[in-house]
């Protein structure tokens, strides 16, 4: 059975984006979730300083071993300011310091949603320009827009919206199975 590591890139109680994630990751037939909470990973501001006196935090290559172990992920980026969350910004800073290829060349699934009428698609535009050069192979990126009007509990509300997610999970399966 495949796995997908499944993280809502943003450290909020009440994410959106964890919601997102997760309901993508459950479109997927036959796999394992292994759901990332934010309480497991809860980091010190990364520094070089820091890193020398403390060196790499248990979250962290316990965070690495994650990717390692997984065949997928599906991220769901919030955005702050058009910009990553600190806390996602952070955990990537900390990965970095124990490969730079962070993300295994795992087949990935960008998302992002937002209340607003961009779905934080500055973000998503941001990450998927990056995060190449950091071992992440994004099959599909998704970005929706007014959260709340477009996603309830049996998926998403608006028809085209839906339709390009059902196109793109399709996508992110066939690069699993391969």
């Amino acid at each position: 059975m495949k796995r997908i590591l499944v993280l809502g890139a943003s450290n909020s109680r009440t994410s959106i984006n964890h919601k997102l994630a997760n309901f993508i990751a459950s479109q997927v037939e036959n796999i394992e979730k292994d759901i990332v909470f934010w309480d497991e990973i809860e980091l010190p501001l990364y520094s070089p300083q820091l890193e020398d006196e403390i060196g790499i935090p248990e979250q962290v290559k316990s965070f690495k071993k994650r990717i390692k172990a997984s065949d997928g992920i599906v991220i769901s980026l919030a955005e702050h300011n058009s910009m990553p969350t600190a806390a996602f910004k952070n955990l990537w800073d900390w990965c970095s310091r124990v490969e730079k290829s962070v993300w295994a060349d795992k087949p990935m699934f960008l998302a992002a949603t937002s209340p607003g009428g961009r779905g934080a698609s500055s973000v998503l535009e941001i990450i998927d320009n990056l995060i190449p050069h950091y071992g992440g192979n994004v099959i599909a990126t998704f970005s929706l827009p007014k959260f709340k009007a477009n996603f309830s509990s049996t998926g998403i509300v608006d028809e085209m919206k839906s339709n390009e997610l059902t196109q793109k999970i399709s996508t992110f399966k066939e690069a699993l199975d391969s």
